[in-house]
């Protein structure tokens, strides 16, 4: 299970029922469960313009205010290939993840784990690629990914994938995607950084933008 104050010193602040940030991302939760039921979506792919705007964090923390409210089971996928970072957040040792299963045929049964927080499962990294964005479209990418949709019929799958401008991975994956949201950082994405974001992205994919 994971260490809940681990999680508070990494930021995630989800479970603290009293922070200010906690209720900001319960609004955050209703937005995006309104939005996806609306059109019937089941897998949204957390990104960023660039490196370090808060992507992951969002991810991890909005997966966790998705779990504790809804009736339905939440997965987050560590789809950030070339840096998986998820696992670090939650454990102080290293779990197996992704990488084990397309590089080692491990079962996806053997590496979804439950950190200890009632109806969130987590799928991690592990070992990073460097040719992401072709392991991304595989066959058995793109398999696990349908597999992982029709295994549970209500479950949401919450993807944290690279940013958008820092390789063609979002935009290679983008048709195996019902939804994508875009984080930003104030004081420090920029105006035509997120334009050209917007601009390599389908605009109808595009749930909503997070400051």
């Amino acid at each position: 299970n994971a260490d809940l104050k681990r999680l508070q010193d990494h930021r995630v602040v989800a479970m603290a029922d009293h922070d200010p940030a906690a209720a900001a991302y319960k609004v955050l939760r209703t937005h995006v469960l309104q939005r996806m039921r609306v059109k019937g979506w089941k897998t949204l792919a957390i990104t960023s313009p660039g490196e370090g705007n808060g992507k992951t964090i969002t991810a991890i923390n909005l997966a966790i205010s998705l779990a504790r409210d809804v009736k339905q089971t939440v997965l987050l996928v560590d789809l950030d290939l070339r840096r998986p970072s998820i696992a670090r957040y939650f454990f102080d040792h290293a779990v197996p993840g992704l990488s084990d299963y397309i590089t080692d045929d491990r079962p996806l049964s053997e590496l979804l784990l439950n950190p200890g927080i009632e109806r969130l499962v987590l799928l991690p990294g592990h070992h990073s690629f460097t040719h992401s964005s072709e392991v991304l479209c595989s066959p058995k990418v793109i398999g696990m990914v349908d597999e992982l949709k029709a295994r549970y019929e209500d479950r949401l799958i919450l993807f944290d994938m690279p940013p958008v401008l820092a390789s063609d991975d979002v935009i290679a994956f983008l048709p195996y995607l019902d939804a994508v949201m875009l984080v930003i950082e104030e004081g420090r994405t920029s105006k035509d950084e997120l334009t050209s974001a917007y601009s390599l992205l389908s605009e109808e994919k595009v749930l909503g933008t997070v400051l």
